[in-house]
């Protein structure tokens, strides 16, 4: 994979993935930014949350449910300390769908926090304390 990042101005920066699609961030006005996008820590969770739900999503469907939505709902902590990692982040899932089990859906949040999610891993492998759960929203 690969990446570029390039400075635009002030503290506003564009991201462009290695397949071409460009996103923008920016830092809060008291580092000179004018918070007209994500920061780039906020990015780093969005792209957690990202990893998991496709994962979530993708384990429902492999297992013929009939999932309808899914939002995962995050919460993080940082450190008071620069370095101001992650020190905990907790991914609650909302699945909605038809007929839903609970135990696929379990299965599905557990394989994508232990197995699938690089993103998810590798930040609580890196020291931050990464927790999952979830709920069913019955549909019709």
């Amino acid at each position: 994979m690969k990446a570029t990042i390039k400075w635009v101005g002030d503290a506003t920066f564009l991201g462009e993935s290695g397949s071409g699609h460009t996103v923008v961030m920016d830092g809060p006005p008291e580092h000179g930014g004018r918070n007209l996008a994500p920061r780039p820590m906020e990015m780093l969770l969005l792209g957690v949350g990202g990893c998991s739900s496709f994962d979530v999503v993708d384990i429902l469907k492999k297992s013929r449910q009939d999932v309808t939505d899914c939002e995962t709902r995050i919460e993080a902590e940082r450190a008071d300390e620069v370095p101001a990692v992650f020190t905990k982040i907790h991914l609650h899932f909302v699945v909605s769908g038809h007929g839903l089990k609970e135990s696929v859906v379990k299965r599905a949040v557990s394989l994508s926090a232990e197995k699938y999610c690089s993103a998810s891993i590798m930040l609580g492998r890196g020291g931050a304390a990464v927790t999952h759960s979830f709920e069913i929203v019955s549909e019709g």
